[in-house]
C-alpha cells in the first residue's frame, strides 16, 4: 500500500457534496463494521447511511480555521480515513483540543491508516492551531486504549459503565491526554 495523503477541511464550503459522500459512507462503514464511532441520535447497527448525515452536517458547520479541522487520508484518491479536531471554545481550556470520530474506511484495515492520522494531528494542533493538548475518549473493550498509548497517549481516567452498547454490555469510557 501506498503511504497515505493528507488533506485538510477547514471551512465548511470546502465540504464538497462528493466529499461529504466519502465521509458518510466511510462513516456508515465503520459503524456497521463495529466501529466505537456511533453519533449521537444516530441508532445501533446496522446504520443506513441517512441516519449519519445530520451528525456529518453538524462537524461541517463547525469546521474554521483556528475551531475545528478534519484531517482526511487517501490512498490513491479514496478515502481512507478521517479524524476531527475541535480546539474548545471557553477560554479556560482554550489551549486544548478534543479528537473525535477517528476512522479507518474497512477497505483500508490494517494498513497503519489511522495510526498515520494519529502521528500526524498533533502536528497539525500544535504548529498549525497553537494548541497545547490533546483529549480523546475511547469505547473500552475493542482495544482503543491500547492503540493511543502506542501513538502517545496517557490514558487519565475511566468513566466506568457510561457507554451502553447493547443490555447487559455496559462499557467503560477512557479518558486520553496527550501534551504537545
Amino acid at each position: 500500500m501506498r503511504a497515505p495523503v493528507f488533506a485538510q477541511i477547514v471551512r465548511a464550503q470546502d465540504a464538497t457534496p462528493a466529499l461529504r459522500r466519502d465521509l458518510r459512507d466511510c462513516w456508515t462503514a465503520v459503524i456497521n463494521a463495529g466501529g466505537a464511532v456511533i453519533p449521537m441520535g444516530c441508532p445501533l447497527p446496522p446504520v443506513p447511511s441517512p441516519e449519519v448525515e445530520p451528525a456529518l452536517d453538524e462537524i461541517v458547520r463547525g469546521l474554521a480555521p483556528q475551531r475545528g479541522r478534519i484531517l482526511l487520508a487517501t490512498v490513491d484518491g479514496a478515502l481512507a480515513g478521517w479524524v476531527l479536531l475541535r480546539r474548545e471554545p471557553h477560554p479556560l481550556v482554550a489551549h486544548c483540543g478534543t479528537v473525535n470520530h477517528l476512522q479507518t474506511h474497512v477497505r483500508f484495515r490494517g494498513m497503519a491508516v489511522g495510526a498515520a492520522l494519529m502521528r500526524r494531528l498533533p502536528e497539525i494542533a500544535r504548529d498549525e492551531m497553537g494548541m497545547e493538548r490533546l483529549r480523546l475518549t475511547a469505547r473500552a473493550g475493542l482495544g482503543l486504549e491500547d492503540f493511543y498509548r502506542r501513538a502517545g497517549w496517557t490514558e487519565v481516567g475511566r468513566w466506568p459503565g457510561a457507554l451502553r452498547v447493547a443490555p447487559g454490555d455496559d462499557r467503560d469510557e477512557i479518558l486520553m491526554s496527550l501534551a504537545l
